[in-house]
């Protein structure tokens, strides 16, 4: 049995929702980040970095979304989350999770944790005044690579939950999704997937 740890409104959504999607067994423990039980000494067990998600399996702890993603997509191949059998079409899915998780996640924590990067609280102000501009940019970029339906083209995969996280972040960063008419369309399409209507019941629960 897996068990996926995870905190409500964080990126650990895209991991439920790709474990709703596999058919795998699995069961989740909810974290408050308002408690700080990020930072317990439980958990700190299970993941020494104090974040989710954490998916803890038979043989051990997985943790960074892009892995966790790739493991449940290998563990469930009928599911089809993931080209596995097409190198290159499975390494352009890496590199667009790449993305999501090294560079627009990023932009998006300059708002909330900008004292990750610096102490002084003019330099935290001047990283959240930037935050609006930079997961624009990212999301102009992102417009323009969707060619389909989803990230993939025709086929859904294990980039359509990752991208519906992160474009479910842009009001919170002072940027209107309506500028973004396919990832807009996309976002609206995930809503219907009734494993994604299933993950969020878990995740506002």
């Amino acid at each position: 049995m897996l068990t996926l740890y995870y905190a409500p409104g964080t990126c650990a959504l895209a991991s439920l929702i790709a474990l709703e999607e596999s058919g795998l067994a699995f069961e989740t423990r909810k974290l408050s980040f308002a408690n700080g039980e990020q930072r317990s000494p439980d958990y700190l067990k299970i993941n020494p970095k104090g974040r989710v998600p954490a998916l803890v399996g038979d043989r051990g702890v997985l943790t960074e979304t892009p892995a966790i993603l790739g493991f449940i997509a290998a563990s469930a191949p009928a599911a089809k989350l993931a080209p596995l059998a097409d190198p290159f079409e499975m390494a352009r899915l890496q590199a667009f999770n790449s993305y999501l998780c090294s560079t627009v996640h990023v932009n998006h924590a300059h708002r909330p944790r900008g004292s990750r990067w610096a102490d002084d609280p003019a330099a935290i102000e001047a990283m959240k005044a930037k935050v609006p501009q930079n997961m624009a940019d990212c999301f102009t970029l992102i417009e323009d690579m969707l060619e389909g339906p989803w990230v993939m083209g025709e086929t859904y995969s294990l980039a359509d939950p990752y991208l519906f996280v992160m474009s479910g972040w842009l009001p919170s960063d002072g940027v209107d999704p309506a500028r973004f008419a396919k990832v807009s369309d996309h976002h609206a399409r995930m809503l219907q997937r009734p494993a994604v209507q299933r993950a969020l019941a878990f995740d506002r629960g």
